[in-house]
């Protein structure tokens, strides 16, 4: 009996957004179809509008995911849909036309757009940070920085690490500030104020909301389009993958409850204790020397506040 036929990653990744790649129909139930544009976090918000029930909706890959080859299938979607919802995208993303004004101009006549914020929030996590290096992918073990190891591996004395309670506020406050001038350049859905309120439950990581002030942006974002309906817990964790550590003196410096302290991270579920993370990210930066600088020259404002750096 011959062995059944693996599927490869790429089979498996069309078929996971077949209706995208015309592998299934587009569904066409009468309501109109809505479109998320956007990275990780356009799919969890697709799945909360995709419950309120007002809209049919599609899975598509992140725009960091798209390559040439998925215009046409891009092109399809967009010349169906009568809603698009977009985070700010620059123009000729990757050498590709995926910028907001470029897919939104393949739209329909008549489609609705509604830009949102791609969420960054770093009151919760003050220490963490994403780096940039050219020809250096992600770190080790999570895909997150911490400035207090940048610090370490830096040239120099180190300082020491102590949390600060008048620093994490004002890193905290100049996210939410940073968030709302995005939203005003962009005429986005305002969350900016939904982040505090949220607490402890606000973010995952730097970079990927909780489940409440997801909902909280489909919530607008339905109310922007004229629906005042409630948007229903999706009934799991979104944007799951990737859980910080909360310390217990960040929390109360934000007037939050310390007994929500993590020490360790959850990666994929599985607990990952802070000092492998760091350990880890060490020996990458002692492997490439050059990430070093490229976080210094990035954070060194925050880090300088922080107390990490002179």
């Amino acid at each position: 009996m011959a062995a059944p036929a693996r599927t490869s990653p790429d089979q498996g990744r069309r078929e996971h957004f077949g209706e995208f790649y015309g592998l299934r129909p587009l569904p066409d139930d009468g309501r109109p179809l809505l479109l998320v544009h956007g990275n990780c976090q356009a799919e969890a918000l697709r799945v909360l509008l995709a419950g309120a029930g007002e809209h049919r909706t599609v899975r598509t890959p992140p725009v960091h995911e798209l390559e040439a080859d998925d215009l046409p299938h891009l092109d399809r979607v967009l010349a169906a849909a009568t809603v698009l919802v977009t985070q700010p995208v620059r123009a000729d993303y990757r050498d590709l036309p995926l910028g907001t004004a470029q897919v939104a101009d393949r739209l329909a006549p008549g489609a609705v757009v509604v830009v949102v914020p791609a969420i960054r929030y770093a009151g919760l996590t003050p220490f963490q940070a994403i780096v940039r290096a050219p020809g250096v992918g992600d770190p080790p073990v999570v895909p997150y920085h911490d400035r207090r190891t940048l610090a370490e591996a830096a040239p120099g004395p180190r300082r020491g690490a102590a949390v600060q309670a008048g620093a994490v506020r004002e890193v905290a406050g100049s996210s939410v500030d940073e968030l709302s001038r995005r939203e005003q350049r962009h005429g986005a859905v305002v969350v900016s104020d939904l982040l505090a309120p949220a607490g402890a439950d606000a973010v995952h990581t730097v970079n990927h909301p909780g489940n409440e002030l997801l909902r909280g942006l489909a919530g607008r974002v339905l109310a922007r389009l004229g629906h005042d309906v409630e948007v229903p817990d999706p009934g799991r964790t979104l944007l799951d993958s990737v859980h910080s550590p909360l310390h217990a003196e960040v929390l109360d410096a934000l007037g939050l409850d310390p007994a929500a302290a993590r020490p360790h991270w959850l990666v994929g579920g599985q607990v990952v204790e802070d000092g492998v993370v760091r350990e880890a990210q060490l020996r990458f930066y002692a492997e490439h020397p050059q990430v070093v600088p490229a976080g210094l020259e990035r954070h060194r404002d925050t880090m300088v506040l922080l107390g990490l750096v002179t």
